[in-house]
C-alpha cells in the first residue's frame, strides 16, 4: 500500500501556545483515519495542517510525495476540504451552486448539471435544488456543505465532525456516503467525536490528548 499522507513530528505553536502537540502518523491510499481526542487537544489545527491553512512550527508533512501548498493546482485537485461552513451566495441555489463548483472544476455544462442533480440526490436534498441555502434547516445545511464538497475531484477529503446538526438519520446516511468513498479507493482524514460514524468510516485512528499522541493502524 503506497504511503499518501506522511506526518513526521509536526507541530503547531502560536504565540508560545501549543495548538498541536507534536504528532506522527502514516496513512496509505484508499485508508481511512479518525482523529480524536477532547476540545482543544488540535484536531482541527491537524487538518488545517494537511490543508496547508496553517503551517507547521516544527516536523514535516507530505502528501502525494509534496509538501501542502495551497497554491498548487496539483494540490488543490487532490485534496479537497470541509473545515466549517463554506461561504454560500444567498442568490444561487442549492443546484446553481453545484453546478458552478463543478464546472470551475473543469466539468462541461452538461456533465456539470448531472453532477449536480446527483450529488444532491444522494444526500436526499434534491427536492430543494430550487433553494437558496439560507432556506434550509441546520441539518440540511450540513448535507449542503458535504455535497458540495465532493462534487470535486479529489484524492484526500478532509472533513472536520460531519456529524455537526445531523440527526441519527442522516448520520447513517452520511456514514455509508463517506465509506463508499473509501471502498472506492478515498483517502479520508476525518475529525469527529461520534463513535457510530467513526466506525463505520474509518479503519484507523489517532487519538490527540495532552503531552502525547497514540496512533492505531
Amino acid at each position: 500500500m503506497s504511503q499518501f499522507v506522511i506526518v513526521d513530528r509536526a507541530h503547531v505553536e502560536m504565540n508560545g501556545v501549543v495548538l498541536l502537540s507534536e504528532v506522527s502518523f502514516v496513512l496509505g491510499a484508499g485508508r481511512a483515519l479518525a482523529v480524536t481526542g477532547a476540545n482543544g487537544s488540535g484536531k482541527t489545527t491537524l487538518l488545517r495542517v494537511l490543508a496547508s491553512t496553517v503551517r507547521p512550527s516544527g516536523g514535516s508533512v507530505l502528501i502525494s510525495d509534496a509538501v501542502p501548498d495551497d497554491k498548487s493546482p496539483v494540490f488543490r485537485k487532490q485534496v479537497a476540504a470541509l473545515l466549517g461552513l463554506p461561504p454560500f451566495a444567498r442568490n444561487l441555489t442549492l443546484r446553481e451552486h453545484m453546478t458552478l463548483v463543478a464546472t470551475s472544476w473543469g466539468y462541461p455544462l452538461t456533465v456539470a448539471l448531472e453532477r449536480a442533480d446527483e450529488g444532491l440526490e444522494r444526500f436526499r436534498i434534491d427536492r430543494y435544488g430550487q433553494r437558496f441555502p439560507h432556506e434550509l434547516s441546520s441539518g440540511q445545511t450540513q448535507l449542503f456543505a458535504l455535497a458540495l464538497t465532493l462534487i470535486r475531484p479529489m484524492q484526500l477529503l478532509l472533513l472536520d465532525e460531519p456529524e455537526q446538526r445531523l440527526d441519527v438519520d442522516r448520520l447513517g446516511l452520511v456514514g455509508g456516503i463517506l465509506r463508499a468513498l473509501v471502498e472506492s479507493g478515498t483517502t479520508i482524514i476525518m475529525a469527529s467525536h461520534n463513535e457510530e460514524l467513526v466506525h463505520t468510516v474509518t479503519d484507523a485512528r489517532l487519538n490527540l490528548v495532552e503531552g502525547g499522541n497514540v496512533y492505531r493502524g
